[in-house]
């Protein structure tokens, strides 16, 4: 091609970036990749092949980990631990040195990521690298800061993490760097289809004086997967599909260990009319073509404003045209290969299956490469545009007012992320907030970085990497757990009720008292075995009846802060006004005094009165020209198993925290000690408090804990219950991923923060400025 042409065409020519550093890198290593096991490299083996996608080209034999591989790095990184935990100072130089070092071979890992993963040389270069090393300087500033900022916080142990093939190196940043910032160890699968650059990374670890056992990667497939799921590891941190996710969350249920989920996505990518246009395209171009479109939280729902479709899709489809697709190595091109025939096939069959709207295709080179593709007038409800199809694929509708474009991006399963393009930045940062997602980026996408939470909502998992709040996942209180033993009900020593009169305990929904749907009570009885009354059996009728309350009171989200406190304020009034009432209720049904229950319990409602106008979000220091807003939002319907001990305390604390926040909540009261709800019925409805924002029922935890943890407009369940529903819960949450917290048969003593940070979400929204 003459320089005449090349002016001619204005076609771009070749720039491929060498391979040779990386192969013989891998020849080093006899091209097999092991598993680096207590600070050395074990015996590899070549079980199975990891390709070049662009090629096909074998890169090296993979060995397979075994259940006895697991075992091994378990058992390592549970040794190092402890010395590991000591000094956060010393972390700190370690972390530090990681970075380094990454910014030294950062070549290599960007070539290696490429040559593995089939994504452009230019983004492995320029977007995943980078930010990967930015983690680690991050977290070796949170290692160092760990004893002062958080000195009532203590690493987990030894944490699991399991990560995908789309951003093997960054995604191991991710889970890696802050476990080892707060004192844990960490046992590492890479995914099958990419584990080359965790070799590297292993072997910068050597260089980096990382103690053995502290780093231990093993690499497989699934099995290996499961086996470390199952393994005597204190987390699992997961990052891959959200049926995978679903069947982790079963799996590690009732076992005591922390999870985090980092699922899949059907992100909304919002066009207003008075947005503009060309950078909303270009914006597009990176939200869904950005990695061939195998990103989870990819703009793959495209959004545009009635009044605009028609120019935006003409706009949108000549820059499709000019997109390049090649060679990942080469500097020119913009979409890369699929990462597998496998995933290639998946792609092909959903989008080649669809049957409705208008497909655009642009061409694609033979071999594992698939052409961005846009689908227009799709209905929301159409298969393609509620399902993550994980490739170049973007489908589209419209919408007329901001209120439509609000329910058509929330009407999905997903939470993941979204990305809302106006001039207008008062409508923007009106519908970022009402967006059901993790993170929203106002006129822009794909922004992240280490100083701010990434993580989702529904389906999309639950957790946050990054940031303060990714800390959270990290660490634990320092306290002493006990076990907790179930208390059992008082018997009956014969006689008569103490109140002669039948004064049945009903429900309490919807802001007033209902008989159970089964009709069914049971008797109470005092220490002495005198009946004190009768409580109602809830059953799921009941709890439903309380969740369609908790739905019809919504608008308590949106009230104020201020609002709350007064509300809060004035149920302690009223509370204390009948004191001297409630303790020897209290006494009656317990046989001890209940004046300090009583005081702790108005304690508890002052204290989060105080907190509801003052649990602030933060302002993340991002590296943009703008501000990335952490906002604390409220979980939504919250079910709560309260504890048996206390009747009065467990129910009002974390009735006062959820609502403190804006939830609404349903309470299942103390089961040996239920009858104090009658007199919290009255408290409640006379303090302002709107009808459905507290619901209360009584009953069997067992029988009602399963239902609650099953039911999908449930967000969240607690349980400090003596009785253990723990595994019940958790396992039942899988149906729809919602958060939970447990007791697992020990007891918490929560502080309040603990408290706000279960009672809330957080969600970052970025708004960059200037012209």
């Amino acid at each position: 091609m003459t320089i005449k042409d090349i002016f001619t065409t204005m076609d771009y020519g070749p720039a491929l970036e060498s391979k040779s550093e990386a192969l013989a890198w891998l020849a080093q290593h006899d091209n097999l990749v092991g598993h680096f096991i207590n600070g050395k490299w074990t015996a590899a083996r070549d079980d199975f092949a990891t390709s070049n996608p662009a090629t096909g080209e074998k890169l090296a034999g993979v060995t397979k980990g075994t259940p006895a591989d697991i075992a091994a790095a378990v058992a390592a990184a549970r040794k190092a631990q402890p010395a590991w935990a000591k000094s956060g100072h010393k972390r700190a130089r370690v972390l530090y040195a990681i970075a380094r070092l990454m910014q030294k071979h950062a070549r290599l890992l960007a070539v290696m990521e490429t040559l593995d993963n089939g994504k452009p040389i230019r983004e492995a270069r320029d977007i995943d690298t980078p930010l990967a090393i930015r983690h680690f300087y991050h977290h070796a500033g949170f290692a160092q800061l760990m004893q002062d900022e958080l000195p009532d916080r203590e690493a987990l142990g030894v944490c699991g993490q399991i990560i995908p093939w789309n951003f093997p190196l960054l995604m191991l940043a991710w889970k890696i760097a802050p476990a080892l910032a707060m004192g844990n160890t960490v046992v590492l699968k890479p995914a099958e289809y990419t584990p080359l650059t965790a070799m590297v990374f292993a072997d910068i670890c050597m260089q980096a004086g990382v103690p053995a056992g502290v780093v231990n990667i093993v690499m497989g497939d699934g099995e290996t997967g499961a086996a470390l799921v199952t393994a005597d590891v204190d987390k699992i941190a997961f990052t891959g599909s959200t049926e995978v996710g679903r069947k982790i969350r079963q799996a590690t249920a009732g076992t005591g260990k922390a999870l985090s989920l980092e699922l899949g996505g059907k992100s909304p990518y919002i066009v207003f009319d008075d947005a503009d246009m060309d950078s909303a395209v270009e914006g597009l171009v990176d939200a869904i073509w950005f990695n061939q479109g195998q990103v989870c939280c990819a703009g793959s729902r495209l959004l545009v404003q009635e009044g605009i479709a028609d120019r935006f899709y003409a706009k949108l489809k000549a820059r499709m045209d000019g997109l390049r697709i090649g060679d990942p190595l080469d500097k020119c091109i913009d979409i890369g290969a699929i990462v597998d025939p496998v995933q290639l096939a998946q792609i092909t069959a959903m989008v080649s299956g669809n049957r409705e709207g208008e497909t655009y295709q642009t061409k694609a080179p033979e071999g594992c490469f698939y052409p961005p593709t846009l689908i227009t007038g799709l209905s929301p409800a159409s298969h393609l545009m509620q399902e993550e199809i994980f490739g170049p694929v973007l489908v589209a509708t419209t919408f007329r007012t901001p209120v439509e474009a609000v329910e058509i991006a929330n009407n999905t399963r997903y939470g993941l992320a979204a990305s809302v393009w106006s001039e207008n930045i008062n409508l923007a940062l009106d519908i970022a907030p009402k967006l059901a997602a993790g993170i929203v980026w106002v006129n822009g996408t794909n922004m992240m970085d280490a100083a701010a939470g990434f993580g989702g909502i529904r389906e999309s998992g639950f957790g946050r990497e990054g940031g303060w709040e990714g800390l959270a996942g990290y660490t634990r209180p320092k306290t002493s757990a006990k076990p907790v033993k179930r208390i059992a009900p008082f018997g009956s020593a014969g006689g008569t009720a103490t109140d002669p009169l039948d004064r049945t305990a009903k429900l309490y929904i919807g802001g007033k008292q209902a008989r159970p749907d089964g009709g069914y009570s049971h008797a109470v009885f005092n220490p002495r075995g005198k009946l004190l009354g009768h409580v109602a059996e809830a059953n799921r009728k009941d709890l439903r009846n309380a969740v369609e309350a908790m739905n019809a009171a919504k608008g308590w989200t949106k009230s104020t802060g201020h609002l709350r406190a007064q509300i809060l304020y004035y149920i302690a009034e009223n509370l204390s006004a009948r004191g001297d009432e409630l303790a020897k209720r209290i006494k009656d049904l317990t046989g001890k005094s209940g004046t300090d229950e009583v005081e702790q319990t108005i304690h508890a409602l002052f204290t989060f009165a105080a907190w509801a106008d003052k649990y602030d979000g933060k302002v993340h220091g991002v590296p943009i020209r703008g501000v990335a807003l952490a906002m604390h939002e409220a979980v939504g319907n919250i079910a709560v198993f309260c504890e048996d001990a206390s009747p009065l305390l467990g129910l009002v604390t974390p009735m006062a925290a959820a609502i403190s926040m804006g939830n609404r909540v349903t309470l299942v009261a103390s089961e040996p000690f239920p009858l104090i709800v009658a007199e919290i019925y009255q408290i409640l409805e006379t303090s302002d408090l709107p009808g459905g924002v507290v619901n209360i029922l009584t009953g069997d935890h067992a029988d009602l804990a399963g239902h609650a943890a099953k039911h999908h407009d449930i967000d969240a369940v607690w349980s400090f219950s003596g009785t253990d529903i723990s595994a019940v819960i958790e396992k039942g949450s899988a149906s729809n991923l919602k958060r939970t917290w447990v007791n697992n048969g020990t007891s918490i003593a929560p502080t309040a923060r603990d408290w706000l940070a279960a009672a809330t979400e957080v969600k970052n929204i970025w708004i960059p400025y200037g012209e």
